[in-house]
């Protein structure tokens, strides 16, 4: 059995729907309740701050994929769920991190939180696949009411390039590590199929969506959290700026591009925010 937690989020919600259509039995994790007509063998409402709904969560488990988004950021969600498992038997953890987590930047370290939650995995004993993909798509998706209004979409990354990705493969990627022992003790960065600017990137949302988009550049970085300041900072430098190959490797594939994303999603930017 396979514990995918945040089910509902980004990339869980395709993680729910992929491991449907293969047939495969998952229990979905979440705060709230499933979207109505998603299958799961069995869903559970647990938080990470309650011990005994971690419990509950991971009984009878086997696999876990984890993906935890505190409010504010720290290893300690993926300690207290990796606490639960080990106490339940579960053998494996696939869990999702972010690209460059553990790099060095103007003294701090990038994505500190997810290395500590990575070290504690990798030290306990279960096997282990570590995801790192790089910025979403999908993140545009926040942007939508200033889309929508015309006001320009603030650029935080200058003309620093990042190859973005598709959530849909990194949830893709994420089922291939769930059900099969290959990729144990294995990181990966995930990464779309070419470089871009924000520039770029919003040139392409406005020809997909033929509608002005215009950027404002922001370089107060110290205006942002620390945490999230140190991996802007280091993004910004340029230390997102490579591709990888994991994804076409892993799934067999080309990774999707990001016209591709914001074609799909095309209606998203319509709607009425």
């Amino acid at each position: 059995m396979i514990l995918v937690t945040g089910a509902t989020g980004t990339v869980g919600s395709h993680v729910v729907r992929l491991l449907t259509d293969q047939g495969v039995p998952f229990r979905a994790m979440s705060r709230r309740e499933l979207p109505g007509g998603v299958r799961a063998d069995s869903w559970v409402r647990a938080d990470f701050d309650d011990p005994a709904s971690l419990a509950r969560a991971v009984a009878g488990v086997d696999t876990v994929f984890l993906v935890s988004v505190p409010p504010v950021p720290t290893p300690d969600h993926d300690l207290a769920l990796l606490t639960a498992a080990r106490a339940a038997g579960v053998r494996k953890i696939v869990k999702l991190s972010a690209i460059g987590s553990g790099e060095r930047f103007e003294g701090s370290t990038v994505g500190a939180w997810h290395l500590a939650a990575e070290e504690a995995i990798e030290a306990s004993g279960l096997a282990w696949t570590m995801l790192r993909p790089t910025s979403f798509a999908s993140n545009f998706l926040w942007h939508r009411t200033p889309i929508l209004a015309g006001d320009p979409l603030p650029n935080l990354t200058g003309d620093s390039q990042q190859a973005v990705v598709d959530p849909r493969d990194v949830a893709a990627v994420a089922v291939t590590a769930l059900t099969s022992d290959g990729h144990n003790g294995h990181r990966y960065d995930l990464t779309g199929p070419q470089l871009l600017t924000f520039p770029d990137q919003a040139a392409i949302l406005e020809g997909v969506l033929e509608r002005p988009i215009k950027i404002a550049d922001v370089h107060a970085l110290d205006q942002l959290p620390p945490a999230m300041a140190t991996g802007v900072g280091w993004a910004r430098a340029g230390g997102a700026s490579y591709v990888t190959a994991h994804v076409p490797q892993l799934l067999g594939r080309p990774a999707g591009t990001f016209e591709q994303w914001v074609r799909d999603h095309r209606e998203a930017f319509a709607a009425t925010p």
